[in-house]
């Protein structure tokens, strides 16, 4: 891991410090910034976003498709618990703890955009940072490299409707038009701009062309989603100054979620008879997020002062210290996993 990656949340808690300071020392630019919109999309955040995501799209080879059958039953795990239970489970516990058991403790005016963000963040899986928590797991390369190009591509067409369809149930209004643009600017242009650009680089120098050209924007995806951040936390400074214990509560669900997640697809790829190097992976994009792509939905759906931004900002506070802790607990327990299944034994009456 960079030294960035190492210590993302630090960077992220300095980044809430310095952004609340601007807030609160230049009110009149923070509102100039927030006002440079198009169609609901903040042009400043917006060019941020592409800094963050289309470096990290670059590191993903949509050719790794054809290694699917390999491990057929690892990526049915990860399938099932991306796209059939992560979503859904996000948005019965954000149901559960936002919307009853911390109400009193939050903004009621700002319980629904609070829902809407838990949702937005648990829609879409991890891509770049599972290949880091996957190597520090040793896991399968080619395994944990088909998962997040199949979870890319079914990401492109599912993605807006399972945020809809979540949305609609927790009736929370889903302005479609805004929904579609935003999958368009922050998923489908940026893919089809970064395979474009992995070809080029690759057919004029290779494998260690593209090596090089990650490690000389990897700086500048970083540092944008840290002044992203300082800019969300410029709009909602004043609101967690108000209430600082909104962090916290929004972080409960959060975690109970990746824990909930990991051991999911941690267990299943046991019963199912998948090796270790596979289950590992599986366990971590089950557990992870694809934060940037969530920050950018609900600042472009419900705007930079919204609940919805300030969750899936949670989501990037928590995310490698919680990832670090599921990649000890499923080393830890290798000795388990590869362990057979044994029946209990059969007490024979006398």
């Amino acid at each position: 891991m960079t030294l960035f990656e190492r210590w993302l949340s630090l960077w992220v808690a300095l980044c809430i410090v310095a952004g609340i300071a601007v807030g609160h020392l230049l009110p009149g630019p923070v509102r100039a910034l927030g006002a440079m919109e198009v169609t609901h999309v903040n042009l400043p955040v917006g060019a941020l976003i592409w800094l963050m995501i289309v470096p990290m799209l670059l590191k993903v080879d949509f050719g790794a498709l054809g290694q699917v059958k390999r491990h057929a039953r690892g990526i049915g795990v990860t399938l099932f618990v991306n796209w059939l239970v992560k979503p859904f489970s996000m948005a019965l516990l954000a149901w559960l703890f936002v919307k009853h058991l911390f109400a009193p403790w939050l903004p009621a005016g700002q319980i629904d955009s609070y829902v809407a963000g838990l949702i937005l963040l648990a829609a879409a899986p991890c891509t770049a940072m599972v290949f880091v928590w996957s190597r520090l797991t040793r896991g399968d390369p080619l395994f944990t490299l088909s998962q997040v190009a199949l979870n890319d591509t079914i990401m492109i067409f599912a993605f807006a409707p399972i945020v809809a369809l979540l949305l609609g149930v927790a009736s929370i209004s889903v302005p479609w038009d805004t929904l579609l643009t935003s999958v368009v600017l922050y998923i489908v242009v940026p893919v089809i701009a970064a395979q474009a650009w992995r070809r080029a680089v690759l057919a004029r120098g290779g494998t260690a062309a593209l090596d090089a050209l990650l490690a000389q924007l990897q700086p500048w995806s970083i540092g944008a989603l840290l002044l992203t951040l300082v800019l969300l936390f410029a709009f909602q400074g004043g609101r967690i100054l108000d209430q600082p214990l909104v962090i916290a509560l929004l972080a409960v669900p959060i975690v109970v979620q990746v824990i909930f997640n990991a051991a999911l697809a941690y267990g299943l790829n046991r019963w199912v008879g998948e090796a270790h190097n596979v289950a590992c992976p599986s366990a971590l994009i089950g557990a992870s997020n694809f934060f940037e792509l969530a920050v950018a939905a609900a600042i472009s759906l419900f705007g930079f002062e919204s609940g919805a931004a300030l969750a899936t900002v949670v989501g990037v506070l928590i995310e490698v210290p919680m990832m670090l802790l599921v990649v000890r607990a499923v080393n830890a327990s290798r000795g388990w996993y590869e362990s057979p299944v044994t029946s209990p034994p059969v007490r024979r009456s006398r």
